[in-house]
């Protein structure tokens, strides 16, 4: 398992030991996994148009194919979402 974000890796270190994450964080600083797997999009925040981050889960099979896609992701719930997936 693996998460990325356009965060630097010290903002990141902060956010894993923050919700102490288990797992490595890819810093995507230059934006270009996220424009790869297409989750770099124009959002609206506050009535503004702005870049960042749609939330979302890939699972990537041992072949290196993404064999499931959870795009909009809402953390509550999710975890237990793609566990369900992975066992059917």
């Amino acid at each position: 398992m693996l998460g990325a974000s356009p965060d630097n890796p010290e903002a990141q270190k902060k956010f894993a030991d923050k919700y102490e994450i288990p797992f490595p964080l890819l810093a995507d600083t230059q934006k270009k996994l996220a424009q790869a797997f297409d989750v770099w999009k124009e959002k609206n925040m506050y009535g503004k148009k702005v870049m960042g981050i749609e939330r979302s889960t890939f699972v990537i099979g041992p072949d290196g194919t993404v064999k499931k896609e959870f795009r909009k992701v809402k953390a509550e719930g999710h975890a237990a979402e793609v566990l369900t997936s992975l066992k059917e």
